[in-house]
């Protein structure tokens, strides 16, 4: 069929009003206060876009053609001086004891005796200075276990560091740079701020290539379940991360950090656009800490055991959805039950803010200065309410005392400590409140060779329960004939026979 002129003509310019129309909505990406302006003469034709509202104060809709030609060059030169990569080695010495041959005990802890040798292991990672006197964050996973931690700036200088903090709960470590002064640093944003949609920048050191920047959106808020620490709430991006990237910050619009980039989901090992970073309002927490000298971040305790919710137990209680952390216990001496809750309530918020999930909860509340008091809004049976928890840490009952196992048993280089709530809050100690708690393991040691780890749970030895460290400190001080072990890791309980 062909068509007239004027036919023609009204085509045509149907179709330019259609271009014209898409390139608008393309270019619907809020600019952030430092890109590129519209040229002068790029001004938006008079009553069409006066009225319009912008989303957010911080956000905006190009409404010219000028606005879709931007850069994000002046943000990056504000952040990358801010940026650096993180080395880290260390070599190990392990000691020959044939002991450790038993086919058992390497089926259920690794390792193996034969000779004595040396091993390196060496570790890249990313890291971001957020204080003038050199203080360096990144990921605990960069640096956990090593011993010689190096520090690359972005001016190319190398720069030795010694380990401050590390905080294995949020997967973030704390470097103090070792000389200089009046370092470039990044400010920190609010993570609490963020919308998903919002345009974000991800710097580090990929594969080791060198500093690079990519570019993506936040992709979702508030991520759970993704197994990565024990605070399991996440900020998704599509931007581009990948090994190497660890530690490094996410950035945004204005040249703040609103994230630690720390691990990706990937079939491959590279970047399929789901990467996760720490939101900023934990990281800040934990440089408090630093800061004031603690070799760990206490955060506040709820003296309460919670429970996701399914479908069944929603129905059950009569939600009309499965959304809240169900409580499933509460210690009659913690602070939940000096607040009032109960067994079956279901939190629902903190101070405002909708909690989803236990990780929710336990995110909001570790974020919170101790000291105070935060709101939680409450499920029980069918209405809500309104009670305060004290925002204070968990005891150190009975004290810690702790003790390296020396000689020649297979605990040997091991540093034990008693448990208790605080223990079991800082190591993650699951399913068990007897026994006591691996702190430490040094290099080159028994305890090492015998792949004993931190926050390992020690209950018996030769079929004698271990209470105290002192316990284990008697049975070790003497050479049975074997040595028979019980201990719990990951909630999970392991016997196994070695010889003496």
């Amino acid at each position: 069929m062909r068509l007239s002129i004027g036919a023609s003509f009204r085509f045509v310019a149907l179709a330019a009003a259609f271009v014209v129309t898409i390139m608008l909505i393309v270019g619907c990406a809020g600019p952030g206060p430092a890109l590129a302006q519209p040229a002068p003469q790029d001004k938006p034709p008079a009553g069409r876009v006066e009225s319009f509202t912008p989303p957010g104060p911080d956000r905006a809709v190009p409404i010219s053609r000028g606005e879709l030609i931007y850069s994000f060059a002046p943000i990056v030169k504000k952040a990358q001086p801010a940026v650096v990569n993180v080395f880290a080695s260390r070599v190990e010495r392990l000691p020959a004891n044939p002991l450790f041959d038993d086919p058992v005990f390497q089926r259920f802890f690794g390792g193996g005796g034969g000779m004595p040798g040396r091993n390196m292991s060496q570790s890249l990672g990313s890291g971001v200075i957020v204080d003038q006197s050199g203080l360096v964050v990144t990921n605990n996973h960069v640096i956990e276990g090593m011993t010689d931690v190096k520090v690359a700036l972005a001016d190319k200088r190398e720069i030795s560091a010694r380990i401050l903090l590390r905080d294995p709960r949020t997967d973030l470590a704390v470097l103090k740079l070792s000389d200089g002064a009046n370092f470039p640093t990044m400010e920190l944003g609010d993570s609490d701020a963020l919308e998903v949609g919002d345009l974000t920048l991800a710097i580090g050191n990929p594969f080791g290539v060198g500093q690079t920047v990519t570019q993506g959106i936040i992709s979702a808020l508030a991520r759970t379940h993704v197994g990565i620490s024990d605070y399991g709430f996440f900020i998704q991006t599509d931007a581009a991360i990948n090994p190497g990237n660890s530690g490094g910050p996410l950035v945004d619009m204005s040249g703040r950090v609103v994230g630690i980039n720390s691990a990706i989901f990937s079939k491959s090992g590279g970047s399929v656009g789901i990467g996760f970073a720490i939101p900023v309002n934990m990281v800040k927490s934990v440089i408090v800490a630093a800061k004031g000298g603690g070799k760990q971040v206490r955060r506040a305790w709820m003296g309460a055991t919670l429970q996701t919710l399914s479908q069944e137990i929603a129905d059950g209680l009569g939600l009309d959805r499965p959304t809240g952390a169900l409580l499933a216990d509460v210690d009659p001496k913690g602070p939940s039950a000096e607040a009032g809750l109960k067994r079956g309530d279901v939190i629902i918020s903190v101070d405002g803010q909708t909690a989803d999930d236990p990780e929710a909860v336990g995110y909001r509340l570790a974020t919170k200065p101790l000291g105070g008091q935060a709101a939680l809004g409450v499920l029980r049976g069918g209405k809500k309410i309104t009670t305060q928890i004290r925002l204070t840490p968990a005891p150190e009952t009975p004290p810690r005392d702790a003790v390296k196992i020396k000689g020649a048993s297979p605990f040997a280089g091991a540093t034990v400590v008693n448990i208790s709530p605080a223990v079991i809050e800082e190591m993650s100690v699951q399913g068990t409140t007897n026994g006591v708690v691996v702190s430490e393991v040094d290099d080159g040691t028994y305890a090492q060779q015998l792949n004993l780890q931190r926050g390992d749970v020690i209950l018996a030895v030769n079929d004698q329960k271990i209470e105290t460290t002192r316990d284990l400190e008697k049975m070790t001080a003497v050479r049975p004939y074997y040595w028979k072990i019980t201990l719990a890791r990951g909630g999970q309980m392991f016997t196994t026979v070695i010889g003496g």
